[in-house]
């Protein structure tokens, strides 16, 4: 059973996705320190959370894929955000809610309705957040509904959410190697650092359009070097082995020589996909007759 680091510590949503990859779960305090056990063999593999519905990419691991050495996606999953809200036994008035800041983001009408006079107080996880209940640093905790198995605490409330199909995806990563196959419901991601010239976006966008290839997501985040230099993160449909999917990552390497693979896997929802890569294995064949002089 391969060991997997998960941003944790236990508790956090992260492990309740983690736990759908395997059973040797090893909770690291920060999204980097999770990366980095899976890139120097600690563990074998890593999660995290890479997207939210409500509130966005999650900038710690979009900064982490695009520094240090590289790492794969081989899979992914999706779960859908409903938080628990978890007291003391026996403990008194609600002053103070702490939690990370996206999960204060995502029951913030709740909290406005049900504990008015409340102080909201950012933590590290969800999971630190029931930690620092039970020490009693806060009164209350807005955790995963998986945290009520890990600490001495009371679920004063659940099935909380101000948005109720809010989701977040979440990815398993590893070392460079063998991709998984392609299942014809695939997804790939890479990051770009583009170079500074007209039209440079554009231009990127045109490779996957000429080619049938549908983005799912496309972001931004600086480099934390000069003043406007951004790295644009990019998912797409399709696996690098398609001939359109593999020809797109191609052009796009040309036009950025700055591109990182992030890999291909398949999605957790699964899609009907319609081929499309007939004739671009067609013409491929065709610009080969050419070159060996057997067509025209």
């Amino acid at each position: 059973m391969p060991r997997i680091a998960y941003f944790g510590p236990r508790g956090t949503f992260t492990e309740q996705a983690a736990r759908g990859f395997g059973s040797d779960l090893e909770p690291r305090e920060t999204i980097p320190a999770a990366l980095e056990a899976a890139r120097t063999g600690e563990a074998e593999l890593a999660c995290v959370p890479v997207e939210n519905s409500v509130e966005g990419a999650v900038p710690a691991t979009m900064d982490a894929l695009a520094e240090g050495a590289p790492l794969i996606a081989v899979a992914e999953t999706v779960l859908a955000v409903r938080f628990s809200l978890l007291v003391r036994p026996g403990g008194g008035p609600v002053r103070t809610v702490a939690s990370h800041p996206h999960a204060l983001a995502q029951v913030r009408h709740w909290l406005a309705a049900n504990l008015p006079d409340a102080v909201a107080v950012a933590a590290t996880s969800t999971a630190a957040a029931a930690v620092a209940v039970q020490r009693g640093e806060h009164d209350a905790a807005v955790t995963a509904p998986v945290a009520a198995e890990h600490y001495p605490l009371e679920v004063a409330a659940t099935d909380l959410a101000d948005v109720r199909d809010a989701k977040t995806r979440f990815l398993l990563l590893r070392g460079p190697g063998a991709l998984p196959e392609p299942t014809g419901s695939d997804r790939t991601s890479v990051v770009v650092t583009a170079p500074d010239r007209v039209g440079v976006l554009s231009d990127v966008l045109v490779e996957f359009a000429l080619r049938g290839v549908n983005l799912t997501r496309i972001e931004s985040r600086p480099t934390k070097g000069p003043l406007g230099e951004y790295r644009f993160y990019i998912d797409f449909d399709g696996h690098v082995a398609e001939p359109r999917v593999g020809d797109a990552l191609a052009a796009l390497r040309r036009h950025c020589p700055d591109t990182r693979f992030l890999g291909s896997y398949p999605k957790a929802v699964r899609e009907d996909v319609v081929a499309e890569n007939a004739d671009f294995v067609a013409a491929a064949e065709w610009v080969v007759a050419i070159r060996e002089g057997r067509g025209a």
